[in-house]
């Protein structure tokens, strides 16, 4: 036996048990929740990150220019560009986020970010963390909330996953014990667990939905699963008039695809490597990954992004113009309704709906084939202009959810 081995290993894993206590007592003085209404200017970052990204965050930048022209004029809301997340740039500083970088998005209130590229082994860059990752937990984003909306088929879930914690915290952390030893390791704290849940439940009492979905592993992962069930238990006691239920990853991910089940799943709350591989199951039900939005919520800071990557293929293609941009466009509905712009959001989910899924009269295929993403955002912005769109969106809706 490596006797040496194991004590390498020991001291590694006492320091991010280190790390992850200090988190815990950090998250003890947690902020207050930003008020923006109080804010003059509110500032919105936005960063074109790499591939399509700069494409398709040109787009929804010139849609929300749109909707938020009195603003910008008067200067209640300001834009700030940001241009170094690309991966060269990111591989130059051998950092997920160069701090310059970082202090810029922290300058901002929100942030609008397209997609970023995680170098994966073989490619021609450093072995740095994800941009996302390191975001969430900078900025201590805890809570990724996705909507997948498919009136059609009676789908109308929003997924509440854990962002700073579980399986991807230390996803760059972990130790290579021997050459025949691997560990990675999961995080879960009550802390961490409790705001995530309770923002769901909260989420559900406020919008009159009265049922809350919980889904882990717990059967077997017992020990951090096992926590972040007994906590939405103690949660779920805080808000007795919130129907819930908890479900295993496996049979969930089944349950999806069951059309006489999956019309009863309203709000869901999951950990965060279970809550990425549900969303981008459901977001196929809306039309796939290019056409669902996230948003990335914490107390003092919110970032919202498309949830596919960078397609670097498309550039070297030539076909980067024909990227969709529905994706980040639906996150910026979900930013406009974070900064307190409901009715302009609802507009644009609106006008999603309807040019993307029911009316369609110009389709982004991703080649020549079809519209570009300008052509879309401007048909986007034409629809949003229609005295009769919210009668028209009425009209496309289920008559009666099942229950």
């Amino acid at each position: 036996m490596d006797t040496q081995a194991i004590e390498r290993a020991k001291e590694h894993f006492a320091a991010l048990l280190r790390e992850q206590m200090e988190r815990v007592e950090r998250m003890k003085k947690a902020d207050e929740w930003v008020d923006y209404q109080k804010m003059k200017p509110i500032i919105i970052g936005i960063c074109g990150g790499d591939g399509i990204g700069p494409y398709i965050s040109r787009e929804t930048q010139r849609i929300l220019e749109f909707l938020l022209r009195p603003e910008l004029e008067s200067g209640k809301v300001v834009f700030k560009v940001i241009e170094g997340l690309t991966i060269e740039n990111r591989a130059k500083h051998n950092q997920a986020i160069p701090d310059d970088v970082l202090e810029e998005l922290k300058q901002c209130h929100v942030i609008l970010k397209a997609p970023t590229t995680t170098p994966r082994k073989g490619d021609p860059w450093p072995n740095i963390e994800s941009a996302n990752v390191a975001m969430r937990r900078a900025l201590d984003l805890f809570a990724n909330v996705r909507p997948v909306r498919v009136p059609q088929e009676d789908i109308d879930w929003i997924f509440f996953r854990e962002n700073t914690e579980g399986a991807y915290v230390l996803g760059s952390q972990g130790i290579n014990v021997t050459d025949d030893l691997a560990i990675d390791f999961t995080v879960t704290t009550k802390q961490g667990s409790d705001r995530i849940i309770r923002l769901a439940f909260d989420y559900a009492k406020r919008n009159g939905v009265n049922k809350v979905t919980v889904v882990t592993k717990a059967n077997v992962v017992k020990t951090t699963d096992g926590k972040f069930l007994d906590m939405a238990r103690e949660v779920a006691r805080d808000y007795p008039e919130v129907e819930w239920d908890d479900w295993y990853i496996d049979i969930m991910t089944a349950k999806l695809v069951d059309p006489k089940r999956r019309t009863q799943f309203r709000v869901i709350v999951l950990p965060n490597l279970y809550g990425d591989i549900l969303t981008d199951e459901a977001a196929e039900f809306q039309g796939g990954v290019g056409t669902a939005g996230s948003a990335n919520i914490g107390k003092r800071y919110a970032m919202f992004e498309a949830i596919h990557g960078s397609a670097p293929r498309m550039v070297e293609e030539g076909r980067a113009d024909y990227a969709d941009p529905s994706s980040l466009i639906r996150a910026a509905s979900m930013l406009l309704n974070h900064i307190g712009f409901s009715d302009r959001g609802r507009k644009l989910e609106m006008a999603l709906d309807t040019c993307g899924t029911f009316e369609k009269k110009l389709e982004v295929t991703g080649r020549p084939t079809g519209a570009t993403g300008a052509a879309f955002a401007d048909y986007l912005m034409k629809t949003i202009q229609d005295p009769a769109l919210e009668q028209k969106w009425q009209s496309y809706q289920p008559k009666a959810r099942v229950a």
